[in-house]
Formats: C-alpha cells, sequence, structure tokens
C-alpha cells in the first residue's frame, strides 16, 4: 500500500515550467552560499566505488548498495549511497587545510528505500566536508555550523522569492537544539518520528543531536554507521513542512569520528571485521585530517522552498503505480 498522501486543498505554487526553472535557480544560488559561507571548494564526485575499499556508507547498516560486476576489472562495484567517508579521503589526497573543505553533487541509489512523499530511490544531495582542528570537537563549534546552514538556506528562500512571486514559504532561522534523550524523555509514549514532528511543529526549526548510540531509555533514536559521524557530536536538521504538516529532514551531519571514537563505536557496533579495511586503518592510525560534514538533500530543498507536496515533483524517479495514481488523481504532476 502506498504511502504518499497529498493533502486536500494542495495546490502547486509554480506551473510545470516555473517550477524547472525554481530547480535551477536554488541549486545555483545555494551551492555558492554554502561554499562562501564555510570556504567550501567544488570537487568531482564519484558515482561507483570498490566494495573492498571500505568508502560506502552502508547508512543504517542494513541497506543493501546497488552491486554489479564489471568484466574489464574482473571485479564487482557498488553504486554510492552517499559520501559520507570518501570525502574525507578526499581531503587527505588533495591536500586541503585546516578551515577549509570541499563540496560535491552527489547522485546515489538507494534501492531499499521506502517510497513515499518525501522518500525516493534516486537520492541526490550537496555533500560537503570541512577539515577542522582538535579543539574544534564540540558541541559548540557543531551548533555554530548548523546555524551557518540554516542561515542559509533561509537567504536561498528569500532570494529565490524574488524570482518567483508566487511562492509564499516562511522558514524560521532560530534553530531549537535538542539531544535524542531528551527528546525521549519530553515524549516518552511517542515513537521516534512522532518525537520529530511535535517538535518540529512547536518549533519549525530544530536539530536534533547524538544520534546512533542507545539513549538513556536503553532505545536508539535513529540508526547511523559507526565509522564516519561521532555519534556524540552528529544531528539531524529538520524544517517544518506547512504543505504536509510535518518535520521535512534536509540534513543528516556531525563532526566526524576521531581514531578513538571510530574505535569505540567499532566495537559497539559489532563492525570489528571493518578495522582491517583501506580506509578504517588510515583513520585509526591517525593518517586522516578531522572534519565536520554532511549531506544536504537537493530534491527536498527544492521541496521544501517550492511548497511542494511530493518529492517526485522536484526530481525524475520511479514510482509504484498506487503513488503515480494517487498523484494523478490529485492534479500533482511528477516529472
Amino acid at each position: 500500500m502506498s504511502k504518499t498522501f497529498i493533502p486536500e486543498e494542495y495546490f502547486s505554487m509554480l506551473s510545470l515550467y516555473e517550477t524547472q526553472a525554481a530547480i535551477g535557480t536554488i541549486k545555483n544560488i545555494f551551492e555558492k552560499k554554502l561554499s562562501m559561507a564555510l570556504r567550501l571548494k567544488r570537487v568531482t564526485a564519484p558515482v561507483i566505488v570498490d566494495p573492498l575499499t571500505g568508502l560506502n556508507d552502508d547508512l543504517n547498516g542494513v541497506e543493501r548498495p546497488v552491486t554489479f560486476d564489471v568484466p574489464a576489472l574482473q571485479a564487482d562495484a557498488q553504486v554510492v549511497h552517499s559520501l559520507a567517508k570518501w570525502k574525507r579521503m578526499a581531503l587527505y589526497r588533495y591536500d586541503f587545510h585546516v578551515g577549509k573543505g570541499l563540496i560535491a553533487d552527489m547522485n546515489a541509489i538507494r534501492r531499499d528505500e521506502e517510497l513515499d512523499n518525501t522518500h525516493s530511490i534516486y537520492v541526490d544531495q550537496w555533500d560537503w566536508e570541512k577539515i577542522i582542528r582538535e579543539e574544534d570537537r564540540n558541541l559548540e563549534y557543531l551548533k555554530e555550523t548548523v546555524k551557518r546552514i540554516v542561515n542559509v538556506i533561509c537567504n536561498t528562500l528569500d532570494e529565490v522569492k524574488y524570482h518567483f512571486e508566487g511562492l509564499r514559504t516562511e522558514l524560521c532561522r532560530d534553530v531549537t537544539f535538542i539531544t535524542s534523550s531528551e527528546l525521549a524523555a519530553l515524549y516518552p509514549d511517542q515513537t521516534p518520528k512522532e518525537r520529530e514532528n511535535l517538535f518540529a511543529k512547536e518549533h519549525k526549526t530544530i536539530f536534533i543531536m547524538q544520534i546512533g548510540d542507545i539513549m538513556e531509555n536503553g532505545e536508539r533514536h535513529d540508526g547511523r554507521a559507526p565509522d564516519y559521524d561521532d555519534w556524540a557530536l552528529n544531528g539531524d536538521l529538520f524544517f517544518w513542512d506547512e504543505v504536509l504538516g510535518q518535520a521535512l529532514e534536509l540534513s543528516s551531519m556531525g563532526i566526524r569520528v576521531s581514531p578513538q571514537s571510530l574505535d569505540e563505536q567499532l566495537t559497539k557496533a559489532g563492525c570489528d571485521e571493518r578495522r582491517k579495511l583501506p580506509y578504517h586503518k588510515m583513520l585509526l592510525e591517525g593518517k586522516l585530517p578531522l572534519t565536520i560534514g554532511g549531506g544536504i538533500g537537493q530534491s527536498r530543498l527544492c521541496m521544501l522552498l517550492l511548497g511542494k507536496a511530493h518529492i517526485g515533483e522536484v526530481q525524475s524517479s520511479v514510482w509504484d503505480k498506487e503513488t503515480v495514481e494517487i498523484c494523478k488523481k490529485a492534479g500533482v504532476e511528477l516529472l
């Protein structure tokens, strides 16, 4: 059964032609503003990686990457899930220095993604990563970076609304920070998703910190791979989506693992076999720079700023027949 729903009074504020033009405007403006705010340089990113390097992101640990054989290599290759680990290796190889970082246009396929209004098997995002100092590995540095990103998003909206006067989207610049344990204590009888919605509805723009580890109530708010984010110094950024009436996650980000926190998290997650992979060996030996980074969904940002009800209105992907029929009946045009 499809999880897609279209609000009864929903209508697109822009025509199909205007939507295409607005998507291009958003992507051009946002990348420039983010690069300036975080001191990032654009680099070329891979779509395919060698599974033996350990560079592919395994997300929550259960999603299957798209794997295919390459006769010319006499080996398999994988389509990326994200560039979470590749970016850190790239900063090392490309000789970046403290205070500077990279941004890449990431395109991925997540075959096991559940399809609904905000999820697609095709994922496009700005993947960014920046080298930091040891003394920057703290919550205050993380929060300051989140605030910079939120300002970039809101500034992008202001400029897009100047070009497309029919838009009525409003966003809150003030970010409310909360840990996953604090959120669970606030709403002990709700699921993690329900907690996100309740808190975002009240505060509009929120950042939920410390994702991946066991919370004080003995549960996990959400899964997170043990080998890129430091579970004590990460989080997810949400905006309240007035069109859908729910929290919309735009970014998963954080200060990355140090050799010590990687060592601890690999053991906690039961992933000690990864210690033998080239990427993990370099990290454990302290050869890779300390970094902060994350991904910001391109289609989701366009969806939010343009007031769209379904992610298929801003990206071209594949959908089940029931979703297509629901959208067609509601007058929603999927790309």
